[in-house]
């Protein structure tokens, strides 16, 4: 059997808007998750960690 995807949530849910800053997923990523098939997870997991390098290069230009 294949293994479970984790769930990125990190327990610091800090939505912005639409998006969480803590584990980049959009609020219907978060809503939807446990409902998901592994290939969706994996795609959410992925374009989560694309949306928090963008989150970090982003505030890395502010300091």
């Amino acid at each position: 059997m294949a293994k479970d995807i984790d769930n990125p949530c990190v327990s610091l849910c800090q939505l912005n808007s639409e998006l969480c800053v803590s584990c980049g997923r959009t609020r219907e990523e978060i809503r939807k998750w446990r409902g998901m098939k592994r290939p969706e997870k994996m795609a959410t997991v992925q374009r989560a960690a694309t949306r928090m390098k963008a989150i970090a290069k982003k505030n890395a230009k502010l300091r």
